[in-house]
């Protein structure tokens, strides 16, 4: 939707654009927001600085740091839904609110105010993959493609109206982190295109078929552990879809007796092999070969808590794993 006053604004000084986003994967349409003529980005909402690091130290998110740079206004609510929120935002004067990776559900009030639009980008092609963990879901799910979606913001979890989707292939080696870094790109296309839509009035709203609705929600170390009964497919799919974080995990059994808990950033397929669910099959300069309920899988790159990453098959010249024993048991 568009009409004669917003055309007006985008000409003269731009829309009023407030833009609200945490995570990095925003930061690319953010910094493009910056570049556009027709708009003018006059505050950033985003989270509170996060303890980080070993140290635990105050941590301020990248879009913080860019829209400082930058000279734009910074709030940072606990939650939306404080008293201050709303008067914060409104004293923009938003014509148009962009969201991206923002970390927050926007209540009502807030969506209300934008009087062009609150348009926002999400990392799945709507409506399979609502919700948190959109581009770990689509790794793990075995999906061909996936893409940036584009889509006005209702009261739902990513429930609105489609304006556009901007599609992006899944490759086959692809992680949770390198399929991350490609759609923050893509972001800034569906943004583009969405915002020249939205100005020039052509832009579509196709509502969501929600039985089609597929839910990716957040992640924590219970969901990234192995389970050997799985089949190795879905197994290498886990490994690249939690790589880097939260990093697949499982316990590898060590000839002093105890099980080791390690992380594991790569792996190999290897469908011909075959074993008891979690057996170490073979352990050798290439790696460390465990049985799935179907096929097996060669961890190539593991870390150990409070270690660097490392070829596993150099990790177990110094840290010898029982060939024969079991991987994955806990406690």
């Amino acid at each position: 939707m568009s009409s004669p006053d917003a055309d007006a604004a985008a000409t003269q000084s731009g829309l009023r654009t407030v833009f609200m986003g945490t995570g990095e994967i925003g930061l690319p349409a953010f910094e493009h927001l910056l570049t556009r003529h027709d708009c003018l980005t006059v505050g950033v909402v985003t989270q509170p600085d996060k303890p980080a690091g070993r140290h635990r130290e105050l941590k301020s998110s990248v879009i913080k740091s860019a829209a400082l740079q930058a000279g734009i206004p910074v709030f940072q609510p606990v939650s939306l839904k404080q008293p201050d929120a709303l008067t914060v935002i409104k004293s923009w004067e938003p014509d148009l609110v962009v969201v991206m990776a923002f970390g927050q559900i926007l209540p009502q009030s807030v969506l209300d105010l934008p009087r062009l639009a609150c348009l926002n980008l999400h990392a799945s092609i709507l409506p399979k993959f609502r919700g948190a963990s959109p581009i770990h879901a689509v790794i793990a799910a075995g999906e061909s493609r996936t893409g940036v979606t584009a889509m006005h913001m209702a009261s739902g979890l990513d429930t609105g109206d489609v304006v556009l989707i901007e599609p992006e292939a899944i490759k086959r080696r692809d992680t949770a982190g390198s399929l991350h870094d490609r759609l923050a790109h893509t972001a800034t296309k569906a943004l583009d295109r969405a915002l020249q839509a939205l100005i020039t009035g052509t832009a579509t709203r196709v509502p969501q078929d929600h039985e089609l609705a597929t839910y990716a929600g957040k992640l924590s170390r219970v969901d990234a552990l192995i389970d050997w009964t799985a089949g190795a497919e879905e197994i290498e799919r886990r490994i690249r879809a939690m790589n880097p974080w939260p990093a697949a995990w499982t316990t590898l059994p060590l000839q002093d007796g105890t099980q080791r808990e390690v992380k594991i950033f790569s792996a190999i397929l290897k469908r011909k092999r075959s074993g008891k669910a979690g057996e170490i099959l073979e352990v050798g300069n290439d790696g460390i070969l465990i049985a799935a309920e179907r096929g097996a899988i060669l961890l190539r790159e593991i870390q150990m808590e409070g270690r660097k990453r490392m070829l596993a098959g150099v990790w177990q010249r110094g840290t010898p794993v029982i060939l024969g024993g079991i991987a994955g048991k806990i406690g």
